[in-house]
Order: C-alpha cells, then structure tokens, then sequence
C-alpha cells in the first residue's frame, strides 16, 4: 500500500470539496483549520491509524476541551471519508451529557438587557442584538434581512443545503422598517457598514465585545452565539416544546438542541431542592 501522504495538494482538493458540498463559509475555515494543524503535527509522516490515535492523544493532553477534540477529530474524520482512507478513522472521546451548563459561559437575560442600554447610543447595533436574540437566527444568517424580506414579514433562510422560514414579530418588523427608512435604505441588506457594505460577523463580533465594560458583563460572555441559545432557553421555558424549537433553530438533531436548553449550574440545584426529597 502507497503511504498516506497529507500533502498541501490534497488540502487545496478537499477544500474544493467542501465547497462544492455547500459547506458554511465558517464551517469551511473550520475544517481547514483542524485539518492544517493535523498536517503541522504529522510533520511529513504518512497518515496512519496510530498517528491518528497518537494526535487524539496530544489533544487531551494539551489540556482542550472535550467537545473541542470531538470537533477537531470530526473534521479529520470528513477529511479520511473524501480520501477514501476509513480505516484511519478514529472514535469521539467519550464523555457525558452534561445537564447544566456553567454560570461563567452563559448570558442572562438580565445581562442582555444592560447590553441593551448600553448600545442604546447606538441604533444599529442596538437593533442587530434584539433582532439575533428575538429570532434565534446565527449571526451569518443576518444577510437574509433585507428590506424585500422585512415588508413580507418572514425571511427565507438557505444556509448548509437547508431552507428555513423565520416569521419576524410585528414589533421586530416595524423596528427594522424604520432603521431602513431612517438611515436612507430603499432595498437589500438592512444592516450595513458606511460603505453600504453588508455587517459581517467579525464587524459584529467586535461592535459586542465593546459593550462589555459599560455594560459590566464579562467579554467571555459577549459574541453572537449566546444571543441565539438565550432566544432558545427562553423560548422552551416558555413552550416546552423541543422539536419545533430545533426547527426554528434549523437544527437537524433535537441532540443539538438540547445543549442550547441547558440550565445553569445554580438553577439545577434549585430545582432538585424543589423536589422535596432532601428532609
């Protein structure tokens, strides 16, 4: 058998691949990401099972998380598939599902809402918080708001081989009518740059990150992802009803959608102590 070369070639083919698959624009990054730190770290020798097994290893014992490795080795292992090289493949770490999530990761609503005053200076980011945190939409999805869009009152969303339509809240379709009208935006894209250029997610990322002093919420708190698990949270306290939360959410597992849903570490205790079990 031919050794298993990972060459800077066969890099550039998988990427072609992913982008005909109609992978994300993020999610092609990520995969090429995983797949070039693999390629630093086999450092010229072929691709076998062991080395697999050997990188897993380096992995954990470069102390990163567990759904970080299973994500890395997720991307190795679409890689493997497309190579036609299987045999390489190895299995997630395994660990189980957590039933709270920790304090320190997680936005409150409360905290949003002190996001909230604290861009109030500031319409359109001000807007862009309230239209990610009261649709559940991914940050790169907002580009399907146009001004055509907006009037209908529902957006179509494509976005990895899916189609989904998100129904806009009459008070959230007359917020974004107005920013239209008031900053001169007759169609297309309602959030823009001066340039009349569409937002992208790092001009979001970082308008985010500068409301965090002001608003005294911790930065490892503040990115577009927590605004859409708060809409999930608070959208199943609400409705319980998990399997039409995934759709909104455009999740193709309800598994996925459990991990948007979980508790703090602090409501968990609360809730067993309500069980009256404990005398």
């Amino acid at each position: 058998m031919a050794e298993r070369i990972l060459s800077e070639e066969t890099v550039f083919d998988f990427h072609e691949y992913l982008v005909l698959e109609e992978k994300s624009t993020a999610t092609v990054e990520k995969y090429l990401r995983d797949v070039r730190a693999f390629h630093l770290f086999l450092d010229g020798q072929p691709v076998t099972k062991e080395q697999m097994m050997a990188y897993k290893k380096s992995l954990l014992e470069r102390g990163y998380a567990v759904n970080s490795i299973n994500s890395m080795l997720a991307s190795l292992n679409s890689l493997l598939a497309y190579l036609g090289w299987t045999d390489c493949k190895v299995k997630n770490v395994k660990t189980q599902h957590k039933t709270y999530c920790t304090e320190d990761k997680e936005l409150t609503k409360s905290e949003y809402l002190r996001l909230l005053d604290a861009a109030k200076d500031r319409p359109q980011l001000h807007l862009i918080l309230e239209t990610i945190c009261g649709t559940g939409i991914r940050v790169s999805e907002l580009r399907f708001f146009t001004l055509e869009a907006v009037k209908c009152g529902e957006i179509t969303v494509s976005c990895k081989s899916k189609t989904r339509t998100i129904l806009l809240p009459s008070k959230l379709r007359k917020l974004l009518l107005d920013h239209a009208k008031n900053n001169g935006i007759h169609s297309g894209p309602v959030f823009i740059t001066r340039n009349g250029k569409p937002l992208d997610r790092s001009n979001i990322w970082a308008q985010m990150k500068s409301l965090c002093e002001a608003a005294g919420v911790k930065a490892s708190k503040v990115f577009p992802h927590n605004l859409r698990k708060l809409f999930a949270r608070t959208f199943y306290g609400i409705e319980k009803d998990i399997a039409k939360l995934a759709d909104i959410l455009g999740h193709s597992s309800i598994d996925t959608t459990r991990i948007y849903i979980m508790t703090t570490g602090t409501e968990h205790r609360r809730k067993m102590g309500r069980l009256g079990l404990v005398v």
